[in-house]
C-alpha cells in the first residue's frame, strides 16, 4: 500500500480512496499535499485492478484550497513559481489518471480545492456544501489550470463571473453550472460515492477506460489545459505586485476579524 505524508490511499477490490488527512487545517493544500496527490494519482496508475477511485477529505471540509502557510516555512529547494507549478502538476496527475475519479465534495471546497475536485471525472456534493474561489481577493489570479478547466465544465461567462467576484455559491448552483452531477444529504456524500463507484466497477475496466480517453481528448479540443506552465509565472508576478499584495492583506485581515 502506498504510504504518503498528508493522503492516506487504500484499496477494496476494483474500487480506491484517496483522502486528504488535514482535517486540522481543513484539508488545505500544501506544497507536501499537492505532491503527495500527484504521486497518489501516480500509484493508482500501478494498480491495474483499481477501476475507480473516490476522492476525498477528512474532516469537515473536502479542502480549504491552497495553504497560504506555505509562504511562511520557505524551502530553499522552491521558489514561489515552484509552489505554483506544483499545483497544475497535480492537477494533471489527477485528471490524467487511469481510473475514473469520484470527487465527494462536503464542506468547503475553495479555490485549489475547487481545481481538485474540476480534475476529477464525477463530482457529488452535499447539499449545504460551499464553494468559492477567492484567489482575486487575495491579489493572485487563479492559477493550476483552473481557468481553462473551468470554462470547459461551465463555460466562459460563469467562469469570468465567480472568479472575478469571488462570491460563494451553493451545491445547487453548482450543480446548475454542469459542475456537480448529482446534489445528495448532508452525511450522506461518502456512501454516495461508494454506491456509484460500485455502480461503475461492475463494468468492464478497458470500456470505462477508453470513454474517460475520449471525452477528456474532445474536452481537449474544446479547451486546451495542459502545460500551462505559463501559469506559474503569472503567479509568481502577482506575489510580487504591491496592489496584489495589499488587496491579499486586506482580505486577510477581513477573515481575521470575521
Amino acid at each position: 500500500m502506498g504510504q504518503f505524508e498528508t493522503v492516506e490511499v487504500s484499496i477494496s477490490g476494483e474500487i480506491g480512496s484517496m483522502q486528504l488527512n488535514r482535517p486540522a487545517q481543513l484539508n488545505a493544500l500544501s506544497r507536501q499535499t499537492l505532491q503527495d496527490l500527484a504521486a497518489a494519482a501516480r500509484w493508482f496508475d500501478e494498480q491495474p485492478q483499481v477501476k475507480v477511485v473516490v476522492v476525498s477529505g477528512q474532516g469537515r471540509s473536502f479542502s480549504a484550497g491552497f495553504d497560504l502557510g506555505t509562504f511562511a516555512t520557505p524551502d530553499p529547494n522552491y521558489s514561489t513559481r515552484d509552489i505554483a507549478d506544483i499545483g497544475r502538476l497535480m492537477a494533471e496527475a489527477i485528471y490524467d489518471m487511469n481510473a475514473l475519479t469520484i470527487a465527494a465534495i462536503q464542506g468547503n471546497c475553495i479555490g485549489g480545492g475547487l481545481v481538485l475536485a474540476n480534475s476529477c471525472d464525477l463530482r457529488i456534493a452535499e447539499e449545504d456544501a460551499r464553494f468559492v474561489i477567492p484567489e482575486v481577493d487575495l491579489g493572485i489570479p487563479l492559477t493550476w489550470s483552473g481557468i481553462p478547466r473551468l470554462v470547459r465544465e461551465i463555460g466562459p461567462a460563469a467562469t469570468k463571473e465567480l472568479v472575478l467576484t469571488c462570491r460563494p455559491f451553493g451545491a445547487d448552483e453548482a450543480k446548475s453550472f454542469g459542475f456537480i452531477n448529482t446534489i445528495v444529504p448532508t452525511g450522506t456524500v461518502m456512501t454516495a460515492a461508494q454506491v456509484l463507484a460500485e455502480q461503475l466497477a461492475t463494468k468492464p475496466a478497458y470500456s470505462l477506460r477508453i470513454t474517460k480517453k475520449q471525452v477528456n481528448a474532445a474536452s481537449d479540443e474544446m479547451v486546451h489545459s495542459r502545460g500551462y506552465a505559463s501559469d506559474a509565472d503569472i503567479f509568481a508576478f502577482a506575489v510580487h505586485d504591491p496592489e496584489s499584495r495589499a488587496a491579499s492583506a486586506r482580505y486577510l485581515k477581513s477573515k481575521n476579524k470575521g
